[in-house]
């Protein structure tokens, strides 16, 4: 995995701002910033945006929400096909879900120094146990993606927000 080296680097920038827009709406309900959209075949087949607090339900990261979405659009749930671009790596929860969705590749925008088991504290997609390859990129619009969860928990900090 390298920092968004691919020669696909623009058409990653374009679904990622796509993810983000599903950030911004998460922000705008209360909740963590962190947007998601699943890809095949050069269309979205699931979003997801954070939404464990509006549905009180841990597991309702952005990720999960969309790879649940794209499983379910198809006949076949495996993803090994799709591409998950998502504005934060992926937590330990998340990068299971990915292993086990099959899916075939990630883009993640931010990295998460705290919890990210992508690259950060683990390297989860790395010893994948089920036998196939996720494609890993990382950092793209890494800037816009970060900045947005700055915003948010800097604005709960001053007061300007409920509690998350």
């Amino acid at each position: 995995m390298t920092p968004a080296d691919s020669g696909d680097f623009a058409r990653h920038e374009r679904w990622m701002e796509v993810a983000l827009r599903e950030a911004r709406l998460a922000a705008e309900a209360g909740e963590v910033p962190v947007g998601a959209v699943v890809v095949r075949d050069g269309a979205v087949v699931g979003r997801g945006r954070n939404q464990v607090e509006s549905l009180h339900d841990p597991t309702a990261h952005a990720e999960v929400i969309a790879l649940g979405a794209a499983a379910g659009e198809g006949e076949d749930w495996r993803l090994t096909d799709a591409t998950l671009y998502v504005t934060l790596e992926p937590c330990t929860m998340c990068a299971g879900a990915i292993l086990l969705a099959r899916l075939g590749g990630l883009v993640f925008g931010a990295s998460d120094p705290r919890a990210g088991a992508v690259i950060s504290t683990a390297r989860l997609l790395a010893g994948n146990p089920y036998g196939h390859r996720v494609e890993v990129v990382g950092g793209v619009l890494a800037g816009p993606c970060g900045r947005i969860l700055q915003d948010f928990f800097r604005d709960r900090r001053d007061g300007r927000g409920g509690p998350v």
